[in-house]
């Protein structure tokens, strides 16, 4: 390829840069979660008690998880 090319992409890619904050509150929350839920694991072995609280606590690991990888998608695209 042409140096010319490569530069004009790159300066063309560097004036669409996203945020990359999304992603950083969303692996940030998805990782406290992680934590929380290991912690109240050990402390609690019958956490997180029935089949609805565990249903629960899944939805909210799938959400949390295709936030984080969602925004890191959408920064990255």
């Amino acid at each position: 390829m042409d140096l010319a090319i490569i530069l004009a992409a790159a300066e063309a890619a560097e004036e669409h840069h996203k945020s990359e904050m999304p992603f950083f509150v969303m692996g940030s929350l998805f990782a406290l979660f992680a934590v929380l839920i290991s912690v109240f694991g050990f402390k609690r072995p019958e956490f997180p008690g029935d089949a609805g609280a565990a249903r629960a606590v899944m939805s909210v690991g799938v959400v949390l998880m295709l936030g984080a990888v969602g925004s890191a998608v959408y920064v990255a695209w």
